[in-house]
């Protein structure tokens, strides 16, 4: 079995079970919508890819899925700054990933992994992570990295005019897809823990969380003493 389908599938087990409620909750996603993904990515797999003329071909589970739930947490997104961050994060992880399978054959690595595209889902993963900061963003970046990454050698190969079908999403593309947007939520997830265990105590202790940002409630209890005040002297002027 691939280990990205293995990976999946494990995935789909923990969701089921409710060991993933909390990063899921905190990605504003939910265990049904979260399941749904991830055995349409699994189903997607062993569909037969989708031509797309004679040169071409797009796979479902590797390719046109995660884009899709790329998309829906990319709208789902709290604020502006997060969806740049998602882009810029995406762009920067491509552009390495690609740079990194043109110029390597892979003999570089051959000792460490067996499979190029495991170090390529790790390095994706660091990089959506490193730039795209929230788990939202992280997770976001690590799917799409990989994706522009093989899109864009599909377009170098097909600009060199490699013969064969070229496939979108398919040879191993889902196991790097699945260890990039896993390294990238846990590293969100296990690091912003301990950065907010570190930053919060007494300091968030009058902070509610509001739009995916802490915002300060002293303002609230201020006015709601000076409303308590006025409230007493209208009081005592009507007695």
């Amino acid at each position: 079995m691939p280990l990205g389908i293995l990976l999946l599938s494990i995935l789909t087990i923990l969701i089921l079970f409710g060991f993933a409620h909390t990063v899921l909750d905190r990605m504003r996603l939910n265990d049904k919508t979260a399941v749904l993904f991830l055995v349409a990515m699994i189903i997607g797999t062993f569909i037969p890819n989708i031509p797309l003329g004679n040169r071409m071909s797009l796979n479902l589970g590797g390719a046109i899925i995660p884009i899709a739930l790329a998309i829906y947490l990319f709208i789902k997104a709290g604020t502006g700054k997060e969806k740049s961050r998602a882009i810029i994060a995406s762009i920067i992880s491509a552009i390495v990933i690609f740079f990194i399978s043109t110029f390597f054959t892979g003999e570089e690595y051959s000792t460490i992994f067996s499979d190029p595209f495991l170090i390529y889902g790790v390095i994706g993963g660091l990089i959506a992570y490193i730039i795209g900061r929230s788990r939202r963003s992280a997770f976001i970046a690590g799917i799409m990295g990989i994706v522009l990454a093989d899109i864009a050698q599909v377009i170098l190969n097909v600009y060199n005019n490699v013969p064969g079908v070229i496939k979108i999403g398919g040879a191993g593309v889902i196991d790097a897809i699945v260890i990039s947007g896993i390294i990238a939520v846990l590293l969100a997830e296990f690091i912003g823990e301990a950065r907010e265990k570190m930053q919060g105590g007494t300091n968030k202790k009058n902070m509610t969380f509001n739009h995916s940002e802490f915002a300060s409630t002293l303002g609230d209890d201020e006015l709601k003493k000076g409303e308590n005040l006025q409230d007493k002297g209208g009081n005592n002027d009507e007695k």
